[in-house]
């Protein structure tokens, strides 16, 4: 059984250095100014929405990339939904690159679809930014085939594997209202949510004091 950590200590996914470049496969064209947005906690409703399809791509659309990037590698995190931080476009970042001496690979993916599934699944141990500190194995294909729009407006298919096979698939989870503990028996779902109101109201007494 791998391991998956969308929650990770420092060093999983190695920051990048702003640039105004759009990398290959559609990734981020990073903006001199970037600013950390507040992550939604579960049980929130707006977790369980399906989110819009993107129609256009302006500026504020790239802000909201811009600012998804930062906040997953500020957390630090492999991968966000636009959800998670309140939008309701279909968007999703991710960098799964483990070596923090190798060149990072920041992704952006506008309107991802799952277009083919491998029949080999594999166990990932995931957890999530929405739901901190807590962790689940998840079984799930170990290949998918994606495709999506990237902030260059064109269209990009993929196929992924092992560590980003499993965080597409999260993420793209969010994008239709689903987190990982929806695949959980209702017993460990239950509990995970009572621990994650418990902690929301610790945050909210800390925020009133």
């Amino acid at each position: 059984m791998a391991v998956l950590l969308i929650r990770v200590g420092p060093g999983l996914a190695a920051r990048p250095a702003p640039a105004k470049t759009i990398d290959r496969g559609g990734a981020v064209a990073y903006m001199a100014c970037m600013a950390l947005r507040s992550i939604l906690i579960h049980p929130d409703p707006r977790l369980k929405k399906r989110a819009d399809p993107v129609r256009a791509i302006d500026d504020d659309l790239r802000r909201l990339a811009d600012d998804m990037l930062e906040t997953m590698y500020d957390a630090p995190g492999i991968g966000l939904a636009a959800p998670q931080v309140g939008s309701n476009a279909r968007l999703l970042v991710m960098d799964c690159i483990k070596d923090k001496d190798a060149a990072p690979r920041p992704m952006v993916l506008l309107n991802p679809a799952i277009e083919w599934t491998s029949d080999e699944d594999s166990t990932y141990e995931e957890g999530c930014l929405s739901i901190p500190d807590q962790f689940a194995d998840v079984t799930r294909p170990a290949e998918v085939d994606v495709s999506w729009m990237g902030l260059d407006g064109q269209q990009h298919r993929e196929r992924f594997s092992g560590l980003w096979a499993t965080c597409v698939q999260h993420e793209i989870d969010h994008l239709n209202g689903r987190l990982f503990i929806d695949y959980l028996t209702p017993l460990k779902r239950q509990l995970i949510t009572r621990k994650m109101v418990k902690l929301k109201r610790e945050q909210a007494r800390e925020t009133t004091a």
